[in-house]
């Protein structure tokens, strides 16, 4: 299957989900063909760039009032430009992490023309879609045990595995950015978070600019730890001036791509 089919597959499961608004895994194989598992990471990287909700045993087009709502269309474009952002940051046959989690999956569809890079991860849909490029990379799992709430690896098995590299760069979110603290979430298991941070070299921590300011309990990485924070053009200038005081690479990626000027 070339990449160009692949494209192809996945832009019809879209339409054909919005036109019938369900559709089953099962029925999509026969019609195109294919395994339950290509089908599956078809169905997470479209439910990554919000064009439908995955369901048991297949998936259902979006609720009118998400598709309407102007707010999910920008948060869908924030995380493009964060996406688009930190993928210029990574070279070819760059050693990285790429954590789990919506933003940094934007990420992946961008590293097709990146060679020879070793990519290690804590997330399945991280490494179905690194399996989809073209110039598909080394893929490492982190291994260890499986939490429902990140949907991802965590546990001392996974930092141990982690332990036994040293990586150029480390890619991760946030579910908020305490100004004072760092990368704060909603999850308790920030140990693996750690360890991802302390055998990287560069740490670039992706988020929309919504989410700077939140103030969660929960401390993941405190600025010490953190190189690069990649974040949307709606940062205002008195956030960006605190998070560049404590040291930080601040970059703000311009949401709406500029047209090109006619000559």
């Amino acid at each position: 299957m070339t990449k160009r089919n692949t494209q192809q597959r996945r832009h019809a499961i879209a339409t054909l989900v919005q036109e019938r608004g369900e559709v089953s895994v099962e029925e999509l194989t026969q019609r195109f063909s294919t395994s339950e598992v290509t089908i599956r990471k078809d169905l997470a990287l479209l439910e990554t760039g919000g064009l439908l909700l995955r369901r048991y045993g297949g998936a259902v087009s979006l609720p009118s009032e998400m598709v309407a709502e102007p707010d999910v269309e920008q948060v869908s474009k924030r995380k493009q430009a964060i996406a688009r952002a930190a993928a210029e940051r990574l070279r070819d046959h760059n050693r990285v992490i790429i954590d789990s989690g919506t933003t940094t999956s934007a990420m992946i569809p961008l590293l097709g023309n990146k060679r020879g890079l070793v990519v290690m991860t804590n997330s399945l849909n991280v490494a179905g879609a690194l399996r989809e490029l073209e110039n598909e990379p080394i893929l490492l799992m982190t291994g260890g045990t499986w939490d429902p709430h990140s949907e991802s690896f965590q546990g001392q098995v996974a930092e141990q595995v982690l332990r036994s590299y040293d990586f150029d760069q480390l890619f991760i979110g946030a579910d908020g950015i305490d100004l004072e603290r760092g990368t704060t979430t909603f999850n308790e298991l920030v140990g693996l978070s750690r360890v991802m941070a302390e055998v990287a070299r560069e740490v670039i921590v992706m988020v929309e600019s919504e989410k700077i300011g939140r103030r969660i309990p929960n401390l993941e990485l405190p600025w010490a730890s953190v190189h690069t924070l990649v974040t949307d053009d709606g940062l205002p200038q008195a956030a960006r001036d605190l998070i560049q005081a404590k040291g930080v690479t601040l970059i703000c990626a311009p949401t709406v791509q500029d047209s090109p000027r006619r000559k």
